[in-house]
């Protein structure tokens, strides 16, 4: 039964390229400067989307992936989204400055909750034209109420970001159902990301089959070791 299944997996899922998906994270608190190395070997390897680092590590991340097809991608406002306007932007800008090519954005839930949604349009809006960079808008879903969804999405479209993200993955994880939610939203006018808590090759194919073009996870390699072992 376990070989029935895992090759009904295989067959199902053969023609997508689940490395193109991933953005390898290395968003622990303790990450060191080896694990980022790790990460971006294996991205190379793999040929993996990007590898998404803290701030401090993007210029060895950068140098590292020189040359290599893997995007650098660092986090703004992370996790909480609640640093000032003005030290997001500096935050981004100097990430750029530092190679970044796409930023992982937290939104501000506390002013999506108040109704402050001018601010909230304008603080993306300056990192994205500032920036000039992919930004990748993080919702935090798991903290929000239907309403809080999809207002937050619509918002964060209009400042121009190029991804809405699921979720830091700090406060729960990536659902299936906020994907298609995001993908109802979108219309693939722009990426959805899925990140946190993705663990099983089976979750990934069903939150990209749900419509997400990302999957942030730290967990890339068992990932991929994960669907070739599917067929033994």
């Amino acid at each position: 039964m376990v070989i029935e299944r895992s090759r009904l997996m295989t067959d199902s899922y053969s023609d997508i390229d689940l490395a193109s998906f991933i953005d390898q994270a290395v968003l622990s608190p303790g990450a060191t400067a080896e694990e980022v190395a790790q990460a971006c070997e294996a991205a190379d390897r793999f040929k993996f989307a990007a590898v998404c680092v803290f701030p401090v590590h993007v210029r060895q991340a950068v140098a590292l992936l020189h040359n290599k097809s893997p995007q650098v991608c660092t986090v703004i406002g992370f996790p909480t989204g609640a640093s000032t306007s003005a030290t997001k932007l500096f935050e981004a800008q100097e990430a750029t400055e530092n190679g970044a090519t796409e930023l992982d954005v937290v939104i501000n839930l506390g002013w999506l909750k108040e109704g402050k949604t001018d601010a909230l349009h304008q603080e993306l809006a300056d990192i994205c034209e500032s920036t000039g960079q992919t930004v990748k808008a993080i919702l935090e879903l798991g903290l929000l109420t239907p309403a809080e969804k999809r207002l937050a999405a619509e918002v964060c479209m209009d400042a121009g970001a190029a991804y809405l993200k699921t979720s830091t993955g700090w406060n729960g994880g990536a659902t299936v159902a906020d994907v298609r939610l995001l993908k109802e939203i979108v219309r693939d006018r722009i990426g959805i990301k899925a990140s946190g808590g993705i663990r099983t090759t089976e979750q990934a194919f069903e939150l990209i089959l749900a419509g997400a073009t990302r999957l942030g996870t730290s967990r890339g390699p068992e990932l991929l070791q994960q669907f070739g072992n599917l067929e033994v």
